[in-house]
């Protein structure tokens, strides 16, 4: 009884994170007319609302097995309440961006805690189970946005932002008073070091490169930091951080970590830039289209997530049959397919161009997770979290924003070679993002232009949507290449099999350094 309420209260947690996603795709447009917002600073909300979960999920997996899984899930709590408030206050870019950014750290607690949890749990099933979990994301995502498309465009988006309390304060409720189980590394006494060792210094690197580069991108634009400074200087002073991070795990865990790890990690960027960062704009990529069968965009969004939730609880005999890796593989020839044809489908095609890209996207995260679990138990909590942390990090810092600023500068190349005294009127000033130098519209200038004007720069802007999930679809054919490489890999080794730990019950604990813990 106590297992049935722990899962259902771990779901409902990952059901609230998948509120919050999809009701900033839902308003992000209204942002960007009520506060000027070009598409590279929607997609950098995006961002924040998904690279942050890096920072909590990584931390709290290094910490996560002494203070408890508890403390952590209350923490999570706590974001998900500040950030449905802060959004709703919320006067500007900043505090969009603040307020995305708490939630996102909520987020990644919460997976830093359900994922080891339940792979603890259901130790014989993992990659199975990892995916029942991770039915609650399209399904709340599901939820969440029939909530908001029923509450239609003309009522005020502050109201879509008070869906998030919902869910949030259900798995409060469930999960009060609820025991969390040991994780299985602590079990087997599996020491700390050596859970480090399983990541080791690469993985270190990886993942301080990107929060480096964008915790110190944000206090740069906030004026904080690097202020008068060059590009190289900048360039300088944050590889300087990376490195002094990097050696300093080094010299500690004397491991370069494991290289089929490390090769997982640099996957898991473009698989989470296939299913999130294309994700978090679908709404406005397939606004013109859906717009002409009288339906509103979120609609393909909340029917790929429904495809997505259903498959993920009858993923173990499609596991079973295929294995975790020739899953995957498959998947991301059908998310490729799928890509393209969203990008080139009009009318009613749209609805099945939407079912091949919700097919393939349906296994990619919790599948890779249950690779991981299952080829790295010794790295507990932290190398099972570290593959989400990256991921997330991969689509905020780079895919979120990747698909704003190609938009972008799609258009401006367009209206200017095209339309150049109507590229003068409406040119915003040079801004700078990761990507480059960009010349976004001015939103202000395109609100007062004429109806013959305006339609002329929908047109480019149409188009330019289009051509950015064309770009996206290389992302899953780099994954199937990788994928077919490892499945050569383990077919010379015999066959693909799962790492399983012996428990050592209380002596393990005391050798690893574990607590029990309960949400207080």
């Amino acid at each position: 009884m106590q297992d049935r309420r722990l899962f259902i209260g771990c779901f409902t947690a990952l059901v609230a994170t998948a509120f919050g996603f999809i009701v900033r795709t839902q308003i992000i447009d209204q942002w960007g007319i009520e506060f000027g917002l070009d598409d590279t600073q929607k997609g950098e909300i995006f961002g924040a609302g998904l690279w942050p979960f890096a920072i909590s999920i990584v931390l709290f997996s290094l910490i996560i097995d002494r203070i408890g899984y508890g403390k952590a899930m209350a923490f999570a709590f706590a974001c998900h309440i500040a950030t449905a408030v802060l959004m709703i206050v919320a006067k500007g870019y900043w505090g969009l961006y603040v307020a995305s950014f708490i939630g996102a750290l909520g987020n990644g607690t919460v997976e830093a805690a359900i994922n080891p949890v339940v792979a603890t749990m259901f130790s014989k099933e993992k990659t199975k189970w990892l995916n029942i979990l991770h039915a609650g994301w399209p399904g709340g995502l599901v939820l969440a946005g029939l909530l908001a498309l029923g509450m239609g465009t003309d009522i005020d988006w502050r109201y879509k932002v008070g869906l998030i309390f919902l869910p949030t304060v259900a798995y409060g409720l469930i999960l009060l008073g609820c025991p969390f189980p040991q994780n299985e590394r602590v079990k087997a006494g599996v020491p700390f070091k050596s859970m480090l060792k399983e990541a080791g210094m690469l993985g270190a690197l990886i993942v301080s490169i990107l929060i480096v580069f964008e915790v110190t991108r944000v206090f740069e634009q906030m004026g904080y930091i690097f202020q008068g400074w060059s590009d190289n200087s900048k360039l300088i002073a944050r590889m300087g951080i990376v490195a002094a991070i990097t050696l300093g795990f080094g010299a500690y865990v004397r491991s370069l970590g494991r290289p089929m790890f490390i090769f997982l990690v640099l996957v898991m960027i473009p698989l989470a830039i296939t299913e999130l960062g294309t994700d978090s704009w679908i709404t406005p990529l397939m606004e013109p289209q859906m717009t002409e069968l009288g339906l509103q965009a979120g609609w393909v969004l909340v029917y790929t997530s429904a495809i997505m939730m259903v498959l993920r609880f009858f993923a173990g005999p499609i596991v079973h049959k295929l294995s975790p890796l020739g899953l995957l593989a498959i998947s991301s020839l059908i998310a490729a397919v799928g890509l393209v044809a969203l990008s080139k489908a009009t009318g009613i095609t749209i609805l099945a161009a939407a079912t091949l890209y919700g097919l393939g996207k349906t296994f990619f995260w919790p599948t890779m997770l249950g690779v991981v679990a299952e080829q790295f138990p010794k790295g507990g909590a932290l190398t099972l979290n570290t593959i989400s942390g990256v991921g997330m990090l991969g689509v905020g810092v780079v895919g979120a924003a990747l698909l704003g600023n190609i938009q972008d500068k799609e258009v401006d190349r367009v209206l200017l070679a095209n339309l150049p005294d109507l590229h003068a009127k409406v040119a915003a000033p040079e801004k700078i993002s990761i990507f480059g130098a960009y010349r976004p519209l001015d939103q202000v200038k395109v609100k007062s232009l004429g109806v013959e004007e305006t339609a002329s720069i929908k047109t480019i802007q149409d188009a330019a949507k289009k051509n950015a999930l064309t770009t996206v679809a290389v992302f899953p054919v780099v994954m199937l290449v990788c994928y077919l490489g490892l499945m050569a890999y383990f077919r010379a080794r015999g066959g693909y099999q799962a790492e399983e730990l012996p428990d050592h019950g209380a002596e393990g604990r005391k050798i690893a350094g574990g607590a029990k813990s309960t949400v207080h």
